[in-house]
């Protein structure tokens, strides 16, 4: 579990008496009795983080993958910003036929570190999938680093060996405790490792997983860190390879996380080339994700090497790891119907009368 949440109470908002968000009562108005509309609940980081844990939501993502959903291709929008930088507006939309509907907003203003602002903000909408009424507005960093964290965990269930002991978090950033976290719930994680490009946030990292009764230790060379490890996880804005594949020994899984545009990656084509190729959704990571364009382009590998993606996996059409010996990978770009299901999530946590 994130230590995120600790030190303040979560924040819900919504109408007083504690009304349902789906309810459907009768209000008054001029005398006559009218449809009243749902409680629309305002969520902070806390209240989604409490609502999250992670056992429940990798399941839910296993269920989701394995059902009907609508997943169209997120919009990507450029904003002139005058005398600034100019911004980007995405637009994430998933729904569940009959069961949830929802949307995640978020923005990139490259400036806004000049007025002590984050550069990414999201939003998270869900909607009634029945009317289209709002039901909740919630906090979509907290959504985004955890369900990202729990499609890892699904696939590592799937792909990592069972008897995996021992975690390499390469990188330290927001996501890095996250992903720790989540791995941890479904494999026997004894030790974890931690590299980053600063040894001090990687000290700092290992020591707040200490505290929280993970045995942790930072590490300073990554090559040597490698082969010590069952699991390597990666949550960098790499633009260069960092793991190679002449490092990877049989048996381990990569796990491939931060690098989110053609530009960037965190494995070599020798790793592609090892590996068994897993993806969290086949068009979105053969238009975004550095590691398959570029290593199909130089020829690393083709997009038929791809041996499956989530819903595959989930449906049981495709198979997960094969023998022990095998090194698998899997590479996430994201996509919408994780924040959909975590927002449900959510919402039956927070949304009861």
């Amino acid at each position: 579990m994130s230590r995120g949440g600790r030190g303040k109470a979560p924040m819900i908002n919504a109408a007083p008496g504690g009304a349902s968000v789906r309810a459907r009562a009768a209000c008054v108005y001029s005398g006559h009795a009218v449809p009243c509309l749902p409680v629309v609940l305002n969520l902070d980081r806390a209240a989604v983080a409490a609502a999250l844990p992670w056992a429940p939501l990798i399941d839910a993502l296993d269920e989701a993958f394995r059902g009907d959903y609508g997943l169209p291709p997120r919009a990507h929008h450029d904003l002139p910003v005058p005398g600034r930088a100019d911004a980007t507006l995405l637009l994430m939309p998933a729904w569940q036929p009959g069961q949830a509907l929802g949307v995640k907003i978020a923005s990139v203003f490259p400036d806004n570190a000049e007025r002590g602002l984050a550069s990414v903000s999201a939003t998270y909408l869900l909607l009634d999938p029945e009317s289209g009424v709002p039901l909740a507005v919630m906090d979509g960093a907290e959504l985004t680093l955890r369900r990202t964290a729990a499609a890892s965990a699904l696939a590592s269930r799937y792909l990592s060996r069972e008897d995996a002991g021992t975690l390499l978090m390469v990188g330290t950033g927001r996501l890095a405790p996250h992903l720790v976290a989540a791995h941890r719930a479904v494999r026997p994680l004894a030790r974890v490792l931690v590299w980053g490009r600063d040894p001090g946030k990687a000290e700092a990292l290992a020591a707040g997983l200490a505290a929280d009764g993970v045995y942790a230790a930072a590490v300073r060379s990554l090559e040597s860190a490698v082969p010590e490890a069952d699991i390597i996880s990666c949550a960098t804005l790499a633009r260069e390879p960092l793991v190679e594949g002449a490092w990877l020994r049989p048996g381990q899984h990569l796990d491939l996380v931060g690098a989110y545009s053609p530009a960037m990656r965190e494995a070599d084509d020798a790793a592609l080339g090892r590996a068994r190729v897993y993806v969290d959704t086949r068009d979105g990571a053969l238009a975004e994700s550095g590691e398959l364009v570029q290593g199909i382009a130089n020829g690393a590998i083709t997009a038929a090497d791809i041996v499956a993606e989530l819903a595959e996996l989930a449906a049981g059409s495709r198979a997960g790891r094969g023998s022990a010996a095998e090194i698998t990978l899997f590479k996430s770009v994201g996509c919408a119907l994780e924040d959909l299901v975590a927002a449900r999530l959510v919402h039956a946590h927070c949304g009861k009368p």
